[in-house]
């Protein structure tokens, strides 16, 4: 029963999670640098950058809410995109060294990526793999 609540809890995070890719990256295509928090006018090469990096950041929630849909068959790929998501505070840490903190929208940005995320990666195998060793109990009972 807690099982069951913790995996429904956690596929609902997920969805919530995959909420802000598809949300920030389809605003980014549309709006650009000057729509992001904080954003202004730049150069048409930035402009253009950006915008093709919110594509891959849509297409990143987009995968997210396909992956809960089967989350045990597609827990390889929820993790890929977990775990791409945290290393991207990466950037971000080394932008913020060299370039000046960002707008608040981007530092919770950064929290959510290197502490929420992770969080969310060890709950994710935890909950996969109580399902996979309830699948080894079956097949043990079966088998007896």
């Amino acid at each position: 029963m807690a099982e069951t609540k913790s995996r429904t809890a956690l596929l609902a995070t997920l969805g919530v999670l995959g909420a802000v890719p598809v949300a920030s990256g389809l605003s980014g295509i549309l709006a650009g640098p000057k729509g992001a928090p904080g954003g202004g006018p730049t150069t048409a090469s930035v402009d253009n950058e950006y915008r093709f990096v919110n594509t891959f950041w849509t297409m990143a929630g987009l995968v997210l809410w396909w992956s809960i849909r089967r989350p045990e068959e597609r827990a390889t790929v929820t993790r890929a995109v977990l775990g791409t998501a945290a290393l991207g505070g990466v950037p971000r840490i080394i932008s913020t060294r060299r370039v000046g903190k960002p707008h608040p929208a981007f530092r919770a940005a950064l929290v959510l990526e290197l502490v929420v995320v992770p969080v969310v990666l060890l709950w994710h195998a935890a909950v996969v793999r109580g399902k996979d060793s309830q699948k080894d109990d079956v097949r043990v009972t079966q088998t007896d």
